[in-house]
């Protein structure tokens, strides 16, 4: 019995001194490697027993919507969501220099990251508008008699019936046209009873005549006509009208029997041979329209088909409610394809002059407050830069100033880089003073970490898929349900964005599969900048 107590009370005293070791190493020893200011540690245990626990230091918790708000300790959102920690000495080391940015090579090549130098070209340009073809209207005529009568009979009775240039189009009666011709007819048989008569009488009768004959021919009275009366003498009781030009006819208002007044149109006959299209190109567009260049037409009903025409004018008044300049095409219609009122898309040719320094359009993150280019410096080093870009072809961007030949520029990954590094603070370096981290961050941290309440907050871009499910043009709002942003750390969710126009309204239409992406123009203010058909598939 004594020596089972015995063994009993060794096994105690070696389950209490256990017990008190791990209590003193759990206290930091009371004082012998404490973490500072009471702060969180994460202890990742050794493998194997053989290497040192590898310690990290939770400095404070974000906001995990990305909105200036840090916390001591941890907490969830309005949403539900928990703060993400941030740790000391993570992927993305301090900046070298202000708002520089430095990643682990090994992380550069993990996010995929690559560069393009940016060159000098002449950047050729094009601008896209949508148009309608119109007649030419140095090539519409109308038929209107210039004296009082009767429609007789139709020789076309129906609309858009084409016509030959001298077709018969309609008969009339009239007696005052009856009278003007007896009158010619008796003045030209005085001219030759007279013919012995003395000079004076002579030319009185020939100048009866001739004004008779103006009379006829100021009513529109064919030569034919006139050649008849003169070999006949005998008033014709009806007029024919004929066609003046080969074309179709776009508008007949006259009937049977109707009496119609001087000058009311009867008949509207086009020459389609040759048609305008009108665009409407936007007010930013219009001094890249030249009056001479060329145009190509894409029709709608025609879509293997490619019109090529040339801008004849540039109109000089501006249309207030879509902010649009129309701009005249001519373009020839063989076959008479085109057709008045067709919807029509134009692209327009705006060749450029001088080279300029260019990037790719993916290479620039734009907030619609400011646009932003990382510039690759060495292996894992960038810095962000502000740049004014200018025009813009279909795959590059006009860079007028922030960036200069030959620098590598992030072509690709820009945004992981964003995610990974919190560009929001290098970004707002370039105009501010380093800001405090917070409540709770470590000594000495500035927003070259994260951004503090009260700091200023620089937007950078995200990009999210997903599907439209309302839309408010009023306030310029839409809601979306989207799927997990990696580079904010969000959930899937349906939330409210803004738009950064309105021209961006066209592209979001409700239960549309949208990729978009967005900044945030203010805390908790997330504004859509680009909008594209989401991809087959997702």
């Amino acid at each position: 019995m004594k020596r089972i107590a015995a063994t009993l009370g060794t096994v105690a005293l070696a389950i209490a001194a256990a017990y008190g070791g791990y209590w003193y190493g759990t206290q930091g020893g009371a004082g012998h490697g404490a973490a500072p200011d009471g702060a969180t540690t994460a202890v990742v245990p050794a493998l194997g027993g053989t290497a040192p626990a590898v310690e990290r230091k939770i400095l404070y918790y974000r906001n995990p919507m990305g909105l200036p708000d840090t916390s001591a300790v941890p907490k969830k959102d309005q949403m539900g969501m928990d703060y993400i920690p941030v740790y000391a000495g993570g992927d993305v080391e301090e900046a070298g220099a202000p708002g520089e940015v430095r990643i682990s090579t090994e992380k550069v090549q993990k996010l995929g990251v690559r560069t393009e130098a940016a060159t000098r070209r002449v950047l050729e340009r094009t601008v896209s508008a949508a148009g309608r073809v119109e007649p030419d209207e140095r090539r519409v005529y109308a038929i209107a008699p210039k004296f009082e009568g009767y429609v007789e009979k139709l020789h076309v009775n129906v609309t858009g019936q084409p016509v030959a240039k001298g077709q018969p189009l309609f008969e009339v009666y009239s007696p005052e046209l009856v009278s003007a011709q007896r009158e010619y007819a008796i003045a030209a048989s005085g001219v030759q009873s007279m013919a012995n008569a003395g000079d004076d009488v002579v030319d009185s009768m020939k100048r009866l005549a001739q004004a008779s004959l103006a009379r006829l021919k100021n009513w529109d009275v064919s030569d034919e006509q006139v050649r008849a009366l003169e070999r006949s003498g005998e008033a014709k009781r009806t007029v024919t009208f004929r066609s003046p030009v080969a074309g179709i006819v776009t508008t007949k208002k006259a009937l049977q029997g109707m009496r119609f007044m001087p000058g009311e149109m009867l008949y509207e006959v086009s020459d389609l041979s040759s048609v305008w299209v009108i665009a409407d190109v936007f007010e930013q567009d219009i001094s890249l329209v030249r009056a001479g260049a060329k145009a190509n037409v894409r029709i709608n009903a025609y879509p293997d088909k490619v019109f090529r025409g040339t801008i004849t004018y540039v109109y000089p008044t501006l249309t207030a409610q879509t902010r649009t300049i129309p701009v005249r095409i001519e373009l020839p219609n063989p076959g008479q394809l085109l057709k008045p009122s067709m919807f029509a898309q134009i692209e327009l040719a705006a060749g450029g002059g001088a080279k300029v320094v260019v990037v790719p359009d993916t290479a620039v993150i734009d907030s619609g407050l400011r646009s932003i280019v990382l510039v690759e410096l060495g292996a894992g080093r960038f810095e962000p830069r502000e740049v004014r870009t200018g025009a813009r072809t279909g795959d590059h961007i006009e860079i007028i100033e922030g960036v200069k030949e030959g620098e590598r520029v992030v072509i690709a990954a820009n945004f992981l880089i964003d995610a990974e590094s919190n560009l929001k603070a290098a970004i707002g370096s370039l105009g501010a003073a380093p800001q405090p981290a917070g409540p709770g961050a470590a000594p000495g941290s500035t927003a070259s970490t994260t951004i503090a309440p009260g700091a200023t907050a620089a937007s950078v871009g995200h990009r999210a898929e997903g599907k439209v499910e309302s839309v408010d043009p009023k306030d310029g709002s839409v809601s979306l349900a989207h799927g997990p942003v990696a580079t904010l750390k969000w959930p899937a969710m349906t939330m409210e964005f803004q738009v950064a126009n309105d021209s961006l309204l066209k592209s979001l239409k409700p239960g549309a599969s949208v990729a978009v992406e967005f900044v945030e123009r203010k805390p908790g203010e997330w504004v859509i900048t680009s909008v594209k058909p989401a991809a087959r598939g997702n």
